[in-house]
């Protein structure tokens, strides 16, 4: 007995010591450790998360959220342009495009096709602090994602090769293009960044980078900039949604634990930014209507001051603050088309920014005189308390807005974690918005405007010099780069050494089982449709008023009538101004919105559901008691003509509207731009608009689309006197159909010294449909030029760098729309891309899809289904279909369904059927003298037409 005992305590001190052994060994070798755990609160600026950190340095924010069956996983370095030196920009933004162009165990191109595969989306950005890559996938498609990351994290130099690298600088050169070179004022903030920082500062070059730096650098110089700054010790990674955390913990753990550490990273410093006397510069553009831009040094993100200095831009002049002064004394008066101040900061400095674009007319002089004036003026009017009421209410709703998916809340995680060490940092710069006073506010204005010293550019249409102030300052010239500094010398790359194999590609999860949101549906007497669906994971509720009708009502002559008729209903109403009303819509944290579309008009209101009631009245009020006031009308028709002259410096505006207008044709309202033209506008009075709403505003054409945390009957309750809409036994004219085309043309706009031209290539289709031809045919695309790895996309972005992006797509609503193949190209490739678009149409339809094209297409769309309906807006969109459509609340599964059965052969006839190549209408907006003499080679009649697509023929 003695003896059991004996041995049975030894047998527990052996236990003991075993136990020991093991705790200290895991103490010892574990990998991660825990920095900090915040549990969700009442307050729904408290997101919870985990953190803990790597022994390579790599921070891990964790956030757990069940609402969806979808994970949304962000990786953030922290190096921007800032990180460059001068001389060698844009390499963290160049970059961002190679960490998709495969690694040691991911293909090329293939990180694009897994992601979409499994039914996710993708991207990466940077900005002059921070690079970020991220993807929302379905929940059993974690790992993947993980594996992904870690894979261009700790294996990616080798896959770098001087091919890949050539491609991509091509593609960012198009980027370049696309969004700075031929965009009107895309070199605007370049420039002013050039002026108001010193040479050399981080900021003072973009973050794209110059063209010169791009063409001198190689891909070493590229490598070594990686290796410099892409550590998992200068990272955080950050994993949102429908997750578990000790699963997601190890699957961490297990990618990046072994991935060394990168040199020491230690945060920047600049100095304070300052001017001693104001600098004037100017350019001219490509552009129609002059700007005058201002900016003033201020302070960096998350600085004391900042709160006050957002509130301030808002009050002077805040978008959609109709109380504001330069709303008073550049709208209401219509000096200007547009008027607004804002105050954008980063990490290491920030600005007070004033945008003013004033009619063709007026002097840019007397407008940066106004300006002064408001400053100075404003040290009598001062802040209200009603001021600073409506800055904070509309503050949180934009807060809100920023975090209702995952994929918001991680990117905000992710950022604070980034910038201030506290991923739950929100809740306490909440807490500074929250105690802004008057005082604080005209502090900071007496501390950073009152004798401010800034950038003040003026930007003229070339040949009609409008400037501020004769120009009194140039940056300093580019200086040639100099070696390297010390930092990017003995870099070594070393890889992870791990215990499995990284080369196998992750299995998913166990499948998930995806429910699309229950829908409820009720007709009130009048003919009002009204659907809805219980959402309690965000605070805001979503109301969308559809009238049907829209554009498509025009009288042609007067195309854009229903487009003014709805910008009318944000004016007076018949119980206040139309400052009145947008000051009670903000004081409350409101957003209303209307838009207008070829067939209905869309009218919008978002709002926290503590305020729902009395946004609800402000709703009715402006829907149903539009005063429709002459001087209200005036002004918002001649903004409107400002809008349709600037837009005729957009080539991807002009190159949709000239689109529209050959497919359909002079005698198609549809041929017509929803917002008009120059012409059709001027012909329209107050008494069209009245007649107008009189007549089409009627009840048996309408639905409403809601979703919140509110029950059927709650929303019942609420909506109940609208079923006292007077119903008007309206029927709408369906439209006539599109003309048919006979054969491919190309019609030519041309636009002097455009960097790029836009291409549209296409015919009109067919209507929407949840389940039959149109549903068919977006899954025919898909391989085409659906996605990313799309052919089309493939071929002219990837293999020939000639674009930034391509794609092709089907449009249809109620009435058929166009099959459209689109892009912007290098100019001097523009004739060359369209035998490429052509090429691949014609091989689609001819040789059909692969195998392995089917299974992707089948693999993406079918996961998909899980990231559809996550925020608030995604399912509003899915109920307002469901209503408008008449379609049952499992039309997905049938879509699904559908898509399993689908067969190669059903893809051929439908690729075979519905790609036409033969008889497309080509659409170019461009500089000929680029590639005219070209065109003519491509077997094409070329027409030249307008800016609105009025035809000539072009002789040379």
């Amino acid at each position: 007995m003695n003896k059991r005992n004996s041995m049975n305590r030894n047998e527990v001190h052996k236990a003991i010591l075993v136990f020991v052994f093991l705790m200290v060994n895991t103490l010892t070798f574990a990998q991660y450790k825990l920095m900090e755990k915040v549990e969700k609160g009442a307050n729904p600026f408290q997101i919870s998360y985990e953190k803990y950190q790597l022994n390579n340095g790599l921070v891990i924010v964790l956030h757990e959220d069940h609402s969806d069956p979808v994970v949304h996983v962000d990786v953030t370095y922290h190096v921007g342009s800032s990180r460059e030196e001068e001389g060698r920009s844009g390499f963290a933004h160049f970059f961002e495009h190679m960490m998709f162009q495969g690694s040691d165990h991911v293909a090329d191109e293939e990180h694009f096709k897994l992601v979409s595969a499994a039914g996710g989306t993708l991207n990466g950005t940077t900005n002059t602090d921070r690079t970020n890559y991220f993807e929302t996938l379905p929940s059993n498609q974690l790992e993947l994602a993980l594996w992904l990351e870690a894979d261009r994290m700790g294996f990616l130099l080798d896959a770098v090769t001087q091919k890949k690298f050539e491609v991509q600088r091509a593609t960012v050169k198009n980027e370049r293009g696309q969004n700075y070179d031929n965009r009107p004022y895309g070199l605007v903030s370049e420039r002013i960044n050039q002026v108001l920082y010193p040479k050399g500062h981080p900021y003072s070059w973009p973050t794209i980078g110059y063209l010169e730096d791009l063409d001198r650098v190689d891909v070493n110089d590229l490598k070594r900039f990686f290796l410099r700054w892409y550590g998992p010790n200068n990272a955080t990674i950050t994993v949102a949604g429908d997750i578990k955390i000790k699963e997601t913990l190890s699957l961490i753990e297990k990618y990046f634990g072994s991935i060394p550490s990168g040199p020491e990273v230690k945060p920047m410093s600049v100095n304070t930014v300052s001017l001693q006397d104001d600098r004037y510069i100017s350019m001219d553009d490509n552009i129609t209507v002059p700007m005058l831009r201002v900016v003033f040094p201020t302070v960096p993100r998350y600085h004391e001051d900042e709160a006050a200095l957002d509130a301030l831009a808002d009050i002077l002049g805040g978008s959609g603050n109709k109380k504001s002064l330069f709303y008073e004394r550049f709208l209401k008066n219509q000096k200007c088309m547009q008027a607004n101040v804002s105050h954008p900061t980063q990490e290491l400095s920030g600005m007070f920014s004033v945008n003013l674009m004033p009619t063709p007319a007026q002097k840019l002089e007397d407008i940066a005189a106004e300006v002064r004036k408001i400053f100075s003026d404003f040290a009598i009017i001062g802040v209200t308390s009603e001021d600073i009421n409506r800055f904070k209410a509309m503050h949180e709703l934009s807060v809100l807005n920023s975090i209702t998916g995952v994929g918001g809340k991680a990117a905000l995680l992710a950022a604070n974690q980034t910038f201030t060490g506290n991923p739950g940092f929100l809740s306490k710069e909440m807490e500074r918005y929250n105690k802004l006073t008057p005082e604080k506010v005209m502090e900071v204005y007496r501390k950073y405007l009152v004798q401010a010293k800034g950038v003040w550019m003026s930007v003229y249409p070339k040949n009609k010099v409008n400037k501020a102030a004769p120009d009194n300052y140039s940056p300093p010239a580019p200086t040639a780069p100099k070696e390297e500094g010390q930092e990017y010398k003995n870099l070594k790359y070393t890889k992870a050494v791990d215990n499995f194999d990284r080369a196998k590609k992750p299995s998913p999860g166990p499948a998930i089982v995806f429910e699309a949101p229950d829908v409820w549906k009720t007709d009130f007497s009048n003919g009002l449709k009204l659907a809805g669906a219980f959402a309690d994971d965000s605070p805001l509720v979503s109301f969308q008023l559809t009238v049907n009708g829209g554009h498509m009502t025009d009288p042609i002559e007067k195309s854009g009538l229903c487009f003014l008729m709805g910008e009318m209903l944000k004016e007076s109403t018949e119980l206040r101004s139309g400052e009145q009303l947008a000051e009670a819509f903000n004081q409350i944290g409101a957003n209303f919105s209307v838009s207008t579309s070829q067939t209905d008009i869309q009218i919008m209101l978002t709002v926290p559901l503590s305020k729902v009631d009395t946004a609800l009245s402000l709703f009715m009020e402006a829907v149903f008691k539009p005063k429709l006031y002459v001087d209200d009308f005036d002004r918002v028709k001649n903004r409107q003509l400002q809008n349709l002259l600037s837009q005729k410096s957009q080539a991807t505006i002009v190159a949709n509207n000239v689109f529209n207008k050959i497919l359909y044709g002079e005698n198609h309202i549809f041929g017509w731009p929803v917002a008009g033209t120059s012409e059709t506008v001027e012909r329209i009075t107050v008494d069209d608009v009245r007649i107008h709403y009189a007549r089409y505003f009627a009840p048996e054409v309408s639905s409403i689309s809601f979703v919140g945390p509110l029950t059927r009957k709650d929303v019942l309750s609420r909506l109940h006197q609208m079923s006292k809409w007077v119903k008007r036994d309206l029927l709408l004219t369906p439209p006539p159909a599109a003309p048919v085309i006979s054969e491919s043309v190309i019609y030519h706009v041309n636009k002097d010294k455009a960097a790029q031209s836009e291409i549209r290539i296409g015919y009109v289709a067919l209507p929407w449909d949840a389940t039959g031809k149109f549903f068919n045919a977006t899954v025919m695309n898909f391989a085409l030029g659906g996605t990313f790895n799309s052919r089309i996309n493939l071929n002219l972005r990837e293999d020939k760098g000639y674009t930034y992006g391509a794609r092709t797509s089907f449009s249809g609503g109620q009435y058929p729309g166009p099959f459209s193949a689109s892009a912007g190209v290098r100019a001097s490739a523009t004739d060359s891309a369209i035998v490429e678009f052509f090429k691949e149409m014609k091989h689609y339809a001819e040789a059909g899809i692969s195998a392995e094209e089917l299974s992707y297409t089948k693999n993406s769309l079918t996961a998909a289904d899980a990231l559809r309906y996550e925020t608030p807006a995604q399912k509003v969109g899915f109920v307002k279909r469901i209503v408008e459509f008449g379609l049952d609340a499992d039309y997905t599964m049938k879509q699904k369904k559908i898509l399993e059965k689908m067969q190669k052969s059903e893809i051929d006839l439908l690729a075979k059927e519905l790609l036409p190549y033969q008889k497309m209408v080509i659409v170019i907006v461009g500089d000929k003298n680029n590639y005219f003499d070209r065109l003519s080679a491509l077997g094409y009649k070329v027409i030249d037409v307008d800016f609105e697509g009025r035809r000539n023929v072009f002789k040379k």
